[in-house]
């Protein structure tokens, strides 16, 4: 079992910044991916971003340029979101894959193993 704990959420203005952390802990191993994705109200889970342990780094097309993703280990995991917009509100969602990932599945929630609980991110317009 892999245990994930997301920080880092709150209440920030439309042009600012928001650093996300994610810790896992349990039985990870080092080489897993690690991502994110979000969940706005009233619509499906989203992925934002991904970096697998060989160093690959995904990120869907409207996070590009604004946020980074970035790992200090295999158990630690980052999102740097800067230039916030009103419409990047929603929970933000850690996961952790056993294995590698690729574009296309790096997309897909059922390439992932474990979630975390999630963490609230608002932007104010």
């Amino acid at each position: 079992q892999v245990q994930l704990v997301e920080s880092g959420g709150g209440l920030v203005q439309a042009g600012g910044s928001l650093r996300l952390s994610c810790a896992a802990s349990g039985r990870t191993f080092s080489s897993n991916s690690m991502g994110w994705f979000r969940q706005a109200p009233g619509k499906e889970r989203a992925f934002v971003a991904a970096i697998s342990w060989s160093g690959g780094i995904y990120y869907v097309d409207s996070v590009k340029g604004r946020f980074t993703i970035s790992r200090d280990n295999a158990k630690t995991v980052y999102l740097q979101m800067n230039s916030l917009k009103p419409e990047d509100t929603a929970v933000y969602y850690c996961a952790y894959s056993l294995g590698g990932l690729n574009t296309r599945t790096a997309m897909n929630p059922e390439s992932y193993d474990y979630w975390g609980q999630g963490t609230q991110v608002t932007v104010s317009s």
